[in-house]
């Protein structure tokens, strides 16, 4: 796995977050399936994030305070047949961190030198 650097996000935190907003929008509270369809339009890939991966990160960026989350009501699953989901949110603190990332990765404005005049 690569190394975080202080203070920054990896691609795919940077992408959970940005599809998470859009689906808050939206939706409100946000799934993982949901948000893996949502990165992969994203980015047009073909293939979906790998569960574990998405899984592990969600997770993590939890634990950090950049998503909340908290377990579907047990009885609406129930009535349309399928598990319940565990729902996230992304907290202030999560765009924050989004938007310093972005700012992070903006490459620096290329400045020259003033001529000399004589």
């Amino acid at each position: 796995m690569a190394r975080r650097r202080e203070g920054r996000l990896f691609d795919l935190e940077v992408d959970i977050l940005a599809a998470g907003m859009e689906l808050q929008r939206t939706d409100g509270d946000f799934y993982g399936f949901a948000l893996a369809k949502r990165i992969a339009e994203r980015n047009e890939a073909v293939a979906l994030t790998a569960y574990g991966t998405l899984y592990k990160a969600l997770a993590r960026m939890n634990e950090a305070g950049l998503l909340e989350s908290a377990w579907e009501d047990a009885a609406l699953a129930e009535a349309v047949g399928r598990p319940r989901r565990r729902l996230y949110r992304v907290t202030g603190a999560g765009e924050l961190a989004y938007r310093a990332e972005l700012a992070a990765r903006e490459p620096a404005p290329v400045t020259r030198p003033k001529a000399a005049f004589a």
